[in-house]
């Protein structure tokens, strides 16, 4: 057989593997991408690996526990039963792995510039194993070119040949934590392989647990599409918090006019503005794809504006806090607050980038004595200086019981998560005073009497 032949066979023989469920897979980074991710593969027959460094993870996998919203511990646990689904912290799993698939984080730099450590990191532990005949997909969401520049040269300083002996795609996560209609299986997958050979391999295997995946023509469009997802979302809620701002300044109440706007049955979609942007997407990506546009000399304004209108949010909402307890004759020095949501969207346990942490750090600077509640968050760190450096010293915050006597020893209640569990009614009625910057209390009764309720 000639050595044409042979190469041609590790994706014929990779294919096979997947369509019988025999191929290994390795997750690499079992979070809130990677671990639905897994366990979707598994249900379908496919032995899976998890791997992550975190040991507290690792030993509740283990169990069959699970940390996700999205996947219940019961199927989780039926998985690890039958063997289906084992976690480790190590990458010697590679070695009998057929597909590996990298969802690390892609975080911003304190200078929010793109942090590619730990893809760069992960890239060089599978090629120290990588073996012919193994497909390797980027998920983690990143700027257009990273699979190319980043993980390509990497995998192939094993001396694999990435299209003929290793295959390499990317396929960016779509998740949305805490949506039941939309999940892993049901969201539409974009795949891009660096070769066509290797968009085959890669588009075979999704399609196993993916009802529906859509190839593009290469890693580089489906890293923009996914960049471009994010960055139109992060632009209109922009938008929205601009119109915020300037309705404050005008005196009317936002949250009417859009929803007189949005009466209008075409030509809008409805988006809403709040303390800030948050969760591990809209507040990092947008940066990511303007990074990147400058090494072509072009500079994107308009979503760099954006992201400057969504970082003035948290400031915003703690100036007018002051100005609140000012028309009482009070300084929000000294003021006891209650901060009620830090969760960076309602109903899921996940602070990751809520603006509602920057609202927390900034109140403390101005020296306010801050109390938070969260029935999905029980502890949070706050760096305590300035910046949001890992150099501050941090300070520890405890979720408070939301007891009337929280709530009437609080100077102003404000609200900066709309957690559907809990009893608006009831904090207007207790509370002194309530900032709501969610539009949480649009359904509560009295909520004008004596002007108690303030909003965004």
């Amino acid at each position: 057989m000639g050595k044409a032949a042979t190469l041609t066979d590790y994706a014929t023989t990779l294919k096979e593997k997947i369509l019988s469920r025999k191929a290994v897979v390795a997750v690499v980074g079992a979070g809130y991408v990677g671990l639905p991710l897994a366990v979707e593969k598994a249900k379908v027959g496919f032995p899976v690996w998890c791997i992550d460094r975190n040991e507290k993870r690792v030993d509740m996998l283990n169990r069959g526990e699970s940390y996700i919203l999205d996947v219940k511990s019961e199927e989780l646990r039926e998985q690890v039963q039958r063997g289906r689904i084992r976690a480790t912290t190590g990458f010697d799993v590679l070695d009998e792995s057929d597909v590996v698939i990298i969802c690390v984080p892609t975080p911003l730099t304190v200078n929010r510039e793109p942090n590619l450590q730990y893809i760069i990191c992960v890239s060089e532990r599978i090629a120290e194993r990588i073996h012919p005949g193994m497909l390797v997909c980027l998920e983690s969401t990143t700027y257009p070119g990273t699979t190319e520049e980043i993980v390509k040269p990497r995998l192939e300083k094993s001396g694999l040949k990435v299209g003929s002996e290793i295959f390499l795609a990317f396929s960016p996560e779509r998740v949305d934590p805490g949506n039941a209609r939309y999940t892993t299986r049901n969201t539409n997958k974009l795949v891009g392989g660096v070769t066509a050979t290797c968009l085959d391999v890669a588009s075979v295997f999704y399609s196993q647990t993916i009802l529906k995946v859509i190839p593009v023509s290469s890693p580089a469009v489906a890293e923009m599409a996914k960049i471009f997802e994010n960055t139109y979302r992060a632009v209109n809620i922009a938008l929205v918090n601009e119109m915020a701002l300037l309705c404050d300044r005008m005196g009317l109440d936002v949250w009417e006019v859009l929803d007189a706007a949005f009466t209008k049955p075409f030509g809008i979609q409805p988006f809403y503005p709040g303390p800030g942007v948050g969760g591990h997407c809209i507040p990092i990506d947008p940066f990511y794809l303007t990074w990147k546009a400058r090494e072509y000399d072009f500079n994107t304004k308009f979503i760099e504006v954006a992201g400057e209108v969504n970082l003035r949010m948290p400031y915003f909402v703690v100036e007018k806090a002051a100005r609140i307890l000012g028309q009482y004759r009070k300084s929000l020095r000294g003021a006891e607050v209650l901060v009620i949501g830090v969760a960076y969207k309602k109903d899921i346990p996940d602070a990751r980038e809520s603006p509602a942490l920057k609202v927390i750090q900034l109140l403390l600077r101005e020296g306010a004595v801050v109390k938070y509640h969260d029935p999905y968050i029980p502890e949070v760190s706050i760096p305590a200086g300035y910046g949001n450096s890992s150099r501050c010293e941090m300070v520890r915050l405890v979720s408070e019981p939301l007891t009337d006597s929280v709530l009437q020893n609080s100077d102003i209640v404000v609200i900066t998560t709309d957690h559907s569990c809990i009893d608006y009614q009831r904090v207007v009625d207790v509370a002194r005073l309530v900032f709501d910057t969610r539009n949480a209390t649009r359904n509560v009764n009295n909520k004008d009497k004596d002007g108690k309720v303030w909003k965004l």
